[in-house]
């Protein structure tokens, strides 16, 4: 990987987390979900200032490519990176979840440039995208459409008729990322419900199935390039990563999934850990 990139990147995903912590514990903060918003900023951090074509001053551009955060509630990476952009000032970065502010809990396509669904209602994501996908390839555009997953969510059912759908439409317009961190509101995923072999379930309902770290620029960077050669079905990649990844006493930690009422102390812990953080 190009070293310049992976700076270019790795300084973006930091950036991402401080923004991060700021919604989550700064002065204006009323708490929200560090766990998932901290597991996903690598591959976010790769998708917005890497990966997808975008236009700040055009959100609706046509020949755009569109992202669908599925797991709604880590919307804080999604608002950070969007924030980067210029698709609104940062100073809105502090009004996250006030009354009447742009920036609500849950993404809202309405209030928010940038946002292509709402989502959080978990397990619609998926079928969000693939709706997305098969219009755009009618109309001839040939653009990708992203879905982040989170892996607690797949025990929602709709998100397997989607898997099946996609598969049988052949969307290779279609890539969905899963954010595999392996926790969930309230503690680990596999004692909720167990969804094990996840590439190997994928592929049997005809997916490219890829399996990475996520928290790898390498690797994530060279899995959307493969996704980009793949022809005939839609592609999956399954991203291992660790909840609340960059603040030390939120890694893995179910406590964390959503944080409300992070001490000062806790706050300026957090902001050490991410100013030394440095993805792989």
């Amino acid at each position: 990987m190009d070293p310049k990139l992976k700076k270019k990147l790795d300084d973006m995903a930091r950036l991402l987390r401080f923004h991060i912590i700021e919604m989550v514990a700064g002065e204006t903060s009323t708490g929200g979900h560090l766990g998932g918003s901290n597991s996903a900023a690598d591959i976010v951090a790769v998708l917005y200032f890497h990966k997808m074509k975008l236009d700040p001053a055009n959100p609706q551009d046509e020949d755009r490519d569109r992202f669908i955060l599925s797991k709604g509630h880590a919307v804080l990476a999604q608002y950070a990176a969007l924030a980067e952009l210029g698709f609104f000032p940062k100073d809105e970065l502090k009004k996250v979840k006030m009354i009447g502010s742009m920036l609500q809990g849950h993404p809202d396509m309405i209030r928010t440039p940038g946002i292509e669904a709402n989502t959080g209602s978990l397990g619609m994501g998926l079928s969000v995208a693939l709706g997305m996908a098969l219009g755009m390839r009618l109309d001839g555009n040939n653009r990708k459409v992203y879905v982040m997953i989170g892996d607690g969510e797949l025990a929602e059912g709709q998100n397997w008729e989607a898997v099946i759908a996609a598969a049988h439409h052949k969307a290779d317009n279609l890539v969905a990322i899963i954010d595999y961190n392996k926790v969930q509101a309230m503690g680990p995923t596999s004692d909720r419900m167990a969804i094990n072999d996840l590439c190997e379930r994928f592929t049997s309902f005809g997916w490219h199935s890829l399996q990475i770290d996520g928290h790898d620029m390498t690797e994530i960077c060279s899995a959307l390039d493969t996704a980009d050669t793949i022809s005939g079905k839609p592609v999956v990649i399954v991203a291992d990563t660790i909840k609340g990844k960059g603040v030390s006493y939120a890694e893995g930690n179910a406590a964390y999934h959503n944080a409300v009422g992070i001490s000062r102390e806790l706050y300026e812990t957090a902001k050490k850990d991410i100013a030394a953080y440095i993805c792989k």
